[in-house]
């Protein structure tokens, strides 16, 4: 059986030659003189040999390929033609004739225009044909050109001709596919592989085959571009209702003073405009954050406004708010002043809690270790307050309906966080003491003898040289008046000094050399870098002439000079 029916067979279809081997429509085998069509003769089609094909050009009807070895081929029964290796270099039997194939020298056609026994004559009712022309003369190709109808196909290689027109779907169809919105990944899995064409199908449009309908696929691209569009003008649409409202419109406000209602606020150390605002939203002070804002930074005074507890209102516009807050009426801050001791701390912290006096000291010598000290202020002798020196000077939020046990760790947690800043722990070695329990307590010595910066560093060289064991002017003796007053919990200026040598207790450093066992006040930080920084001229004594001034010197004699004139200054006599 051939590809073309149900006939004997014809030749092997010869690649160049796009009717050879046809039996014709009816699927016979044209004879010699017979024309395959409608039984006229059959024209020859003028030739035109183009040359070597390796220029680019494929070859054309008739052209003869340059010294290539010519291979039968076979059918695949769907009328295309395909090689087979297993008959290469081997002349093709027809089943029919059993008759091998005579092929001229150098692959091309016969000359006399047969071919394999099978003449073409010409056809009468072609308008083309003037002549019969065999295949390999050089004649032009007249369907070389746009506008010529293409050659005749065999039947299994028939379509339905394309509507009339310009442009058709068919012609298109590369075209179509290629539209942004209907491409797809690039692989179709339902799609066959068409049969490739041969001879002038190729060279007008290879692999060509009709356009799928891909109008699903098509509306569904469409459909996510409309959605994200559409999101996007959505977007763009709330973007500027945002940026208008923030740029143009009024943030929202209540309006008067507050509604009656109370409400306590604490404001943390370090809150900005932003910050404030927000707290006092929580709380129902103000309607909005922005509105605070801007009522903060149109106030003159807006940006002095500090941490602490504040009593307000409840829905306050945010102008009240922030003038009451400047205020004092709606301050609630206590604040430790430089050199205060624990004792008048713990009763200041009583007052501000409206407990019973006593409260926050009981519960400082109970609970202090679980307090926030660090190691090094820990499990030192003879120490009357674990926790004098660690009440750090500040303002701190101290109101009503707190924890004794919460003011004292918000303290603690603050002289932690300062004496880290100045690095205590890594200096105490470079200035000859043990620690930094040590340079606490010459800080908090320093603290209360001093009255200014140049002072205190005065004051930290005079403590430095009187606890150098070999100082033949103290001899490793302080006799700090403000250890004797510490111990009593007094502070006098005018002390018997032979009634203060006399009292027994490690804090007496007229009694006892060096140090005390801690720091007999809460040093600030002033005093503390007065004490890290000491002055190196050799100061050993001084005296405070009217508790304002203070007097430095570096000799004994130096010294009795001035205790003589500030006696003398105050009408007493030695």
């Amino acid at each position: 059986m051939t590809e073309y029916g149900r006939g004997p067979g014809s030749e092997p279809w010869h690649p160049e030659d796009p009717l050879y081997g046809d039996g014709g429509w009816g699927g016979q085998q044209a004879h010699q003189g017979q024309s395959p069509y409608g039984g006229q003769p059959q024209q020859q089609y003028p030739q035109e040999q183009y040359g070597d094909w390796s220029q680019g050009r494929q070859p054309g009807y008739g052209e003869q390929y340059p010294q290539q070895p010519q291979h039968p081929q076979h059918y695949d029964g769907q009328g295309g033609a395909y090689y087979d290796p297993q008959f290469a270099g081997q002349q093709h039997q027809h089943p029919q004739q059993h008759q091998p194939h005579q092929q001229p020298q150098g692959g091309g056609w016969d000359a006399t225009g047969t071919h394999g026994q099978a003449p073409y004559a010409a056809d009468p009712g072609d308008p083309y044909g003037q002549q019969p022309v065999a295949y390999g003369a050089e004649q032009p190709d007249l369907y070389g050109t746009e506008d010529a109808y293409p050659p005749p196909q065999p039947p299994g290689h028939r379509t339905a001709e394309p509507a009339a027109g310009p442009e058709t779907e068919w012609e298109q169809g590369e075209e179509a596919e290629e539209h942004p919105l209907a491409a797809d990944s690039g692989e179709d899995d339902d799609t066959e592989d068409e049969p490739a064409t041969t001879g002038r199908s190729e060279r007008r449009g290879k692999g060509r085959k009709p356009v799928k309908n891909k109008k699903g696929r098509t509306g569904c691209a469409l459909m996510v571009v409309i959605v994200v569009f559409g999101g996007g003008l959505g977007g763009v649409g709330y973007l500027g209702y945002t940026f208008y409202k923030n740029r143009f419109a009024a943030p929202p406000d209540y309006v008067g003073s507050g509604n009656g209602k109370s409400v306590i606020v604490e404001i943390p150390k370090g809150a900005g405009g932003a910050d404030i605002g927000r707290k006092l939203k929580e709380a129902g002070v103000v309607q909005s954050i922005d509105a605070f804002v801007s009522a903060q930074i149109a106030n003159p005074k807006g940006k002095s406004l500090q941490d602490g507890v504040y009593t307000l209102q409840k829905h306050m516009s945010a102008a009240s708010a922030v003038e009451l807050m400047l205020s004092a009426k709606s301050r609630s801050n206590m604040i430790i002043a430089e050199g205060t001791r624990n004792v008048a701390i713990y009763q200041a912290i009583d007052k501000r809690l409206e407990v019973p006096k006593g409260t926050t000291q009981k519960v400082a010598q109970k609970d202090y270790k679980s307090l926030g000290l660090p190691a090094w202020a820990m499990n030192h002798a003879n120490v009357k307050d674990p926790l004098e020196g660690f009440l750090f000077p500040s303002s701190y939020p101290v109101a009503k309906g707190q924890k004794p046990e919460a003011v004292l760790k918000s303290m603690v947690a603050r002289a932690n966080e300062k004496y880290t800043e100045l690095g205590l722990e890594k200096k105490a070695k470079s200035l000859g003491l043990e620690g930094p329990w040590q340079l606490l307590t010459v800080a908090s010595l320093v603290q209360a003898e001093g009255r200014s910066h140049e002072d205190f560093q005065k004051m930290a060289e005079v403590v430095y040289n009187r606890l150098k064991p070999d100082n033949t002017e103290t001899f490793g003796a302080l006799e700090f008046d403000s250890t004797y007053n510490y111990v009593k919990n007094q502070s006098k200026l005018d002390l018997s000094i032979a009634e203060v040598r006399k009292y027994n207790s490690p804090y007496n450093t007229y009694h006892d050399k060096g140090l005390p066992p801690g720091p007999i006040d809460n040093p600030g930080e002033e005093a503390i870098a007065g004490a890290l920084s000491p002055t190196h001229d050799g100061w050993y004594y001084f005296i405070s002439m009217d508790g304002k001034t203070t007097k430095f010197t570096k000799t004994y004699a130096d010294h009795e000079k001035l205790v003589e004139e500030w006696t003398a200054s105050r009408g007493k006599s030695r």
